[in-house]
């Protein structure tokens, strides 16, 4: 038995190498699925509980959400933070209050003081799923996400 939940997110990025649109900087609205599978609670009647599963995913994704996402190799990127120093923004704002939980990782490092996610790889639904789940799969017995991002979407199973 499988339970259920979606978190929506709003986001910015471009694709480094790409011919085509995806190569200048654009945003989406991201819909991310995860499925938890094990057996069913009887005292709850949950595999488990939705509202815990959103919470979890929110800690992380608050990082993500109305942030840019950039490669790390990005020439944009020292450009940005620049920018963002200059604009006194760097460290943070008291606009600033959805702030999500900072990670270094392997794949990705966040800077929620001024809504940014670092990527290794180029920000696609399948290497986002990747991230994502390497954030949550400790707290959670993952074994389906699926992302959208507008028209596009990808899945895999754990």
């Amino acid at each position: 038995m499988r339970s259920i939940t979606k978190v929506s997110i709003q986001y910015a990025h471009r694709f480094l190498d790409y011919e085509g649109e995806a190569q200048y900087l654009h945003g989406h609205s991201g819909l991310l699925t995860i499925e938890v599978e094990g057996d069913v609670d009887k005292r709850t009647g949950f595999v488990y509980p939705c509202n815990s599963m959103k919470r979890i995913a929110w800690d992380y994704l608050k990082a993500f959400d109305h942030a840019l996402i950039m490669q790390e190799n990005d020439p944009l990127l020292p450009a940005i933070l620049k920018v963002y120093e200059e604009q006194g923004i760097r460290n943070g704002a008291e606009t600033n209050r959805t702030l999500g939980v900072a990670f270094d990782t392997p794949l990705a490092k966040s800077y929620p003081e001024c809504r940014l996610v670092v990527v290794k790889k180029v920000a696609t639904c399948e290497n986002l799923i990747e991230i994502f789940y390497n954030l949550m799969k400790d707290q959670m017995n993952i074994k389906k996400m699926t992302f959208a991002s507008g028209d596009n979407s990808a899945s895999m199973d754990f």
